[in-house]
């Protein structure tokens, strides 16, 4: 494998990008209703079959309007959290060779060996690295050659 290097900003557009396409391979690509389901249970329960005071009950309920907001608005929140991370807007530097992956930005440096790499999801518009710990790196198929996807996707086959 020859040696790839680039450059990419970590702009709105590229994580907008990295949210949306490893959406649906992650932990959480379906929002769980359960706790808020408990929490207007647990709340209406204090309210109505108790003679505490109410605060308690309406505490509970509010938390749950504020858990169905956030299930509702996550990609936004996400987004927000990110752009106020330090990385955000700065210069990464990608490098692709025979022993691995590598993101350099001002602020941290990411090494991903091909040995731990467990899987390789390719998506519409990129590719998620899956690692043996379960971690996911994204990185967008626009910053890569089609010949480079392919010897990826092939180390993925061995």
């Amino acid at each position: 494998m020859t040696v790839f290097n680039t450059t990419f900003v970590l702009s709105r557009h590229y994580l907008a990008e990295c949210f949306d396409q490893s959406l649906p391979y992650g932990k959480n690509a379906k929002p769980n209703y359960l706790f808020p389901g408990l929490l207007l249970i647990a709340g209406a329960g204090l309210l109505f079959f108790t003679e505490q005071p109410s605060v308690i009950g309406f505490i509970l309920i509010a938390l749950m309007i504020l858990e169905l907001i956030h299930m509702r608005f996550r990609r936004a929140w996400w987004l927000t959290r990110q752009m106020w991370g330090r990385s955000a807007g700065n210069v990464v530097e990608l490098t692709i060779d025979e022993n691995g992956i590598q993101t350099q930005s001002a602020n941290t440096l990411t090494t991903l060996p091909w040995s731990i790499i467990d899987r390789i999801i390719e998506t519409d518009l990129g590719l998620i690295l899956v690692a043996n710990s379960g971690g996911q790196q994204y990185l967008s198929k626009s910053l890569l050659s089609s010949d480079l996807v392919s010897e990826i996707m092939a180390r993925n086959q061995n």
